[in-house]
Formats: structure tokens, sequence, C-alpha cells
């Protein structure tokens, strides 16, 4: 039976199962771990090492077929959510030091492999369980049941509670949501290099207001209750205390009253630093906890910028940190800068020994891979434009790279199997920069489109300061190239505060966003259309999901001008309603000045809409509340305006597995149909 595209898309989680990822780099450099399902259309991964002398691979860790396990606790659900992770069997795994034992979680169970004997077995610890995570010497795994941080014996026994919750509102290891949702950090435990102590993270959400959410197709289900950090209100209160697997217990004074959010955690063989950035995010430090040292110091006005994975320390123990420069996010090492001005640091991958894997571009639609060690200096590892990734142990380096033409992961050399399906629907982009802000833009046309013939426009961005989505990626415009296919020219554009431009570039953000957001649209819109006059400029959609939804949902209602159908997934109308740490970063503390909120908010736009709108939320999406299209879809009511509403039973932020895309298309070509 013939597949389309959209069933297939969710079918196959956008084409990712079957890809490996998830890679970790034995200390020798000659062995690799990573997870991948058995087939495109399998949602189980397995674990798996890869032997660089002989090439072959070898299956480590298989939790057998799902089953019925049972309904998902709520801390595994928050964590898979806040990870975006609809994928089954093996959730995640950590492993020692030697990268011998492998601990993994499946099923909210824990598993134990040796991938020397190849002897795999479960452990009888308490379930459910989450984060799982062994100890470098391998002798113990600590993970999280019921909110107490727990150890058990590599050898099964010995299960003990190191921390557990003094009321119903405590949580010991486990991140709070602000941290795994806004933050980019995940983890709520950390083990020490000798594994005889765990710097573990005590959560105390009682301060938080308790939101619910309701599943309207089972009337007889309780609602799920959940403490939310809403702007302008408190923040869960955040300590961090060292406990040792003989019972000792201490506390980590870092300030919390000064310095409310705990970013980062790391424990090496230097010692302990916590990340810490205070509550207007204007000031973000490291500090050594065993000396009280403030080892380096980021402010700014605006906001400090997390960046994934720093900092780390090299085996001589210099800081691995950032420092914004205006137009530049460079690279340090031990307060020096060793990165040319141009090249916009994004990320770091690992730490081999002193050398610094991490990735960056000059050119924003392109992230490369580069390292840098004082012995050789900076390289850059990838060339063709696209997106590469890695990490490297050993002197050996995995290179994970998507471009335009298709995806590869090597190690050593050797190609890491891919089992994805392919994709039948093929991009093709055309990568332009648009207007005086030379605004990175994508245009794709249909397959068999002619020149001279009228195509009406969507535009489909994400246009948020999350994500960049113009990339050298193929797997960014499946979608895309989908809906040109069916009569549409395409455009997608990165405006103003997208990440990869610089730090000054990103903090264009800040206050009242919408106006320049759509502004750029607009600019992208018109460059476009000067290239090409098929474009039909009086039949110009728009569609997004989250931060793009809530820029569709604006175009038609502040610019419907030019805009003239949108399709708004998951918006967020009411921005107070949406979390403390990333709210209050573009937009202020609205206990200070309400006013950029108000500013915002689409709620008070309802009486104005004059074009079609198709709104679409999950009923159980946690993260951007459906309260924000209920109370939109309400004030249209209340102005007497006609619109679409699509809610989705059960499902979360995450779009389901299921067709959206052809809702959408019929919604799209008969609000843009010639009339």
């Amino acid at each position: 039976m013939l597949v389309s595209f959209p069933s297939l898309l969710a079918r196959t989680q956008s084409f990712g199962l079957g890809r490996p990822h998830r890679f970790t780099v034995a200390p020798d450099g000659k062995r690799l771990l990573f997870l991948r399902s058995l087939g495109g259309e399998n949602p189980v991964r397995l674990l798996w090492e890869l032997d660089l002398s002989t090439g072959e691979e070898r299956l480590v860790g298989d939790p057998g077929a799902p089953g019925d396990a049972g309904p998902m606790s709520a801390a595994e659900r928050a964590r898979r959510e806040r990870a975006r992770d609809r994928s089954a069997g093996i959730s995640d795994y950590s492993t020692d030091s030697s990268v011998r034992v492998v601990a993994y979680t499946a099923g909210e169970k824990l598993y134990l492999a040796d991938t020397v004997t190849g002897e795999a077995r479960e452990l009888p610890a308490r379930t459910p369980l989450t984060d799982a995570t062994i100890s470098p010497d391998g002798a113990a795994v600590a993970y999280v049941h019921d909110g107490a941080l727990r150890v058990i014996n590599s050898d099964g026994t010995g299960d003990r509670a190191l921390a557990t919750p003094e009321g119903d509102d405590i949580t010991y290891g486990l991140a709070e949501h602000v941290a795994a949702e806004s933050m980019e950090r995940t983890r709520g435990f950390w083990w020490a290099p000798d594994g005889q102590q765990l710097a573990v993270a005590r959560v105390d959400n009682s301060p938080l207001e308790v939101w619910y959410l309701s599943d309207p197709a089972d009337p007889a289900a309780p609602p799920t209750a959940q403490r939310y950090p809403r702007a302008g209100t408190d923040n869960a209160i955040v300590e961090l205390f060292v406990l040792g697997l003989d019972g000792a217990r201490r506390g980590i004074d870092f300030g919390w009253d000064a310095y409310e959010y705990l970013v980062d955690v790391v424990w090496d063989q230097h010692g302990l630093l916590a990340v810490l950035q205070n509550r207007p995010q204007t000031a973000m430090r490291v500090l050594a906890t065993d000396s009280g040292d403030v080892l380096a110091e980021t402010t700014d006005p605006l906001w400090t910028t997390i960046v994934p994975g720093f900092p780390r320390r090299t085996a001589e123990g210099s800081l691995i940190w950032t420092e914004d420069t205006g137009e530049t996010r460079h690279l340090t090492v031990g307060g020096e800068s060793v990165t040319p001005p141009g090249l916009q640091v994004a990320s770091l991958c690992g730490v081999d020994g002193d050398t610094v894997l991490f990735t960056g571009s000059s050119e924003p639609t392109e992230s490369h891979l580069w390292s840098w060690s004082a012995a050789e200096g900076l390289r850059q590892l990838s060339t063709e434009p696209g997106v590469h990734t890695g990490t490297r142990s050993g002197g050996a380096t995995v290179i994970s790279s998507s471009t335009l033409s298709g995806s590869a992961v090597t190690f050593g050399g050797r190609t890491v199997e891919s089992l994805a399906l392919s994709s039948p629907v093929v991009p093709k982009v055309s990568l332009l920069r648009a207007g005086p802000n030379e605004l990175r833009t994508a245009v794709l046309f249909p397959a068999v489109w002619q020149r001279g013939e009228r195509l009406p426009v969507l535009l489909d961005p994400y246009g948020g300061p999350a994500a960049q989505i113009v990339l050298a990626d193929r797997r960014h415009f499946y979608v895309s190239q989908w809906f040109a296919d069916q009569g549409f020219a395409v455009i997608v554009a990165d405006g103003r505060g997208t990440p990869g431009r610089g730090p000054r570039w990103e903090r264009e953000a800040r206050g009242e966003r919408i106006g320049k957001v759509l502004d750029d649209q607009i600019e992208a819109l018109e460059t476009v259309a000067a290239l090409y006059p098929e474009l039909d400029l009086g039949r110009v959609g728009v569609r997004g999901w989250s931060d793009g939804g809530y820029l569709a949902a604006a175009a038609v209602l502040r610019r419907p001008d030019v805009f003239h159908a949108a399709v708004a997934g998951a918006p967020v109308t009411d921005e107070r309603l949406y979390d403390t740490h990333w709210q209050e970063r573009f937009l202020g503390d609205p206990r200070v000045d309400p006013t950029p909120y108000e500013k915002e908010s689409l709620i008070a736009d309802a009486p104005r809409l004059e074009r079609p709108l198709m709104l679409i939320h999950g009923l159980s999406d946690d993260n951007v509340y459906p309260a924000h299209t209920m109370r939109l879809s309400a004030a249209l009511l209340a102005a007497g305006k006609p619109h679409s509403l699509l809610m989705l039973a059960g499902a979360s932020h995450m779009p389901p597995d299921v067709d959206l895309l052809t809702p959408q298309l019929r919604f799209l070509q008969d609000a843009l149909a010639p009339r």
C-alpha cells in the first residue's frame, strides 16, 4: 500500500528513526558506543558497539520488545518531554570511565552491560526510575525513584536512598522545569571522579503555582497537577548538596539569594564547579565550590547567554569558557581568547586531554566542527556546507554531518551505518541573503514548476530566538518541500534574534520583538518576490509551531495587509503564561514593568482578525499550556471572529506521530484559493 508523505513523516519521526546517535568514544579511541533502532519505522532504540580495528558492530544492550510496561511515571514523562524524546527501548545510557561497563534504562527499569564479556542483566533497583548514571569506577549506579536519589551496587546489592524528599513538592536529583526546558540542564546529580560522592540538586517546587491539565477524551481521569514557574512569579528553590556513599552530607553555599539559577555542575579531577546565574540573567559566574573562588564571570546589561557544553577544563586544569565581544562569541581557554573575530562559537562538544572540540561558523547557514589545542592551534574538521557536530576521546573523533546532499557519521575513517529511511521528498533549496539585514533565507519551489507560472506563497519560519532553521541541512526542509510540491512557493527566513550571527544580533530579541520579527519576514518575502515575480503577493500564507505559531498568529492579526491566512500550532498568545527564565530574558520581569508583556501578547488583538486562522494545540502540552490557544479562541469568539480550532487529545508540545500536515494543507489551499 502506498503511504503518503505526511503519514511516513509521522511513522519515521521525521526520518530520524534508524539513525545512529548519542555517541561515546572509549578512552583508547578504538571503540564507539551509540544508540540506533533496527529500522526507519522502528522506534525501539538499542545500544551498539563499533570496533574501529575490525569495523564490526556488536549489539550491547537489547531490552527486548517494549511490551506493556504500564503507564509512564510523571518524572520519566517530564524528562522525555523536556528532551523531545518520543522513542522506545533504551532511553539513555551512561558508562564508567573506561567505557567498559554500561548502565542503561528501558521501560523505567535499570540494566547493566559489560562490553567485554557481552553480559547484560537487569539490576533489582526500585521502579519506575529515571536518570540512572553509573559511577566513574563502575561500582555503583545512582538513580531517582519517587523523588529520592538512590544508589545500587553494580552487583545488584545495597540499594539504598542517599536523600529522601521531605515533602510532596521536593525532589533530589532531578532538574527543575526551567533548567530542563530553558537552560539546557537535564541533570540533577553528578558523580565525583572517585565514585565516592555525588553533587545533588535539591529542588523545592512549593513556591510555584499549581497548574492542571485534563484529558477531555477521558472524563473519568483526574487532572494532572504541575508546579509551573510563570513569568513574574517565584521560582523553585534549588540547593546543592554533596552526598557521600558513607552517608555524609554537606551543603554548598552558592548564594542562592543573588544567583537564583543553577545553570550547570561540573565535577572533574580538579574539583567541583557550579555555574550560576542571577534572576535578571545579567550575570553568570563559574564558582569553584571548594575554595569559593570565582573562576569566570560574565555580565551583560541585557542578558548573559548559556552556551551548551560550557564550562569544562583541560587535563592540565585550564577553564574552557566563552566571551562575547559585541559581534563575536569567542572560545576562551585559561582566560585567553583562541578564536578569531567572526567565528561564532555555538557549543562545546568535548575535551580530550588538552584538545577542545567545539562547533561554530562564520556563515550562519553552516555549523562546522573545530578543534583547538596549544600544540596544534585552531583546526577546522569539517568543510562541506552543512551542520556538523561530534565527540572525541583517545585522539579519535566522531563526526556527524548533515548537508543538503545527505547525512553521514564517520569514526576513524569508518562510516557508522544508518538504517533510516530516505525521504521520498527531496528538498531543492536555494539559500540567499534577503534585504538590508542580509536575512538568511531559503526558497523552495514545486519540483515540476516552470518559470512564469503564478504561485501562492507560504512562509514556513520558526522566527524565535531559540533556533535557526535556515541551515544547509536537508532535514530542515522535508516539510517545506512537501508544501512546495503541493503548489506553493515556500520561503523560510531567520530574522533578528535567531542564533548563529553573534551576540549583538541575538540581543535584537530583547524587548518588543514581534514587530521586528514580522518586519523581517516581510523583508524576506519582498526580496524573494523581486527575484521571482511569479509569486502572487495577494495570496500569502504563514505556518509555524510554538514560537513559529506565535509568529503566524501575529502575522494575520497585526499585518493582514501582507498575510492572508495562517496556521498557528501551539502558539504562545499570552506572554504572561510562559516560564520565568525564558520570558524574563527577553521581556524583563513583569512585576517591574508589565508593558512589554501587554504589547507582545495577542489576546487583545482578537477583534482585529480579518483573515482565516487555524489554531492547533495539544491538550497535554505542559510547556506551552493549552490555555494559550483557548484564551485566544475565546477572545475571537467573543469578538465574533470565525476561526478553525484543532485540539489534539493526549498530545504534548511535541507534535504527535499523526498526519497533521494534510489538515493544514487543506486549510491553506482553501484560504488562498484564487477568488
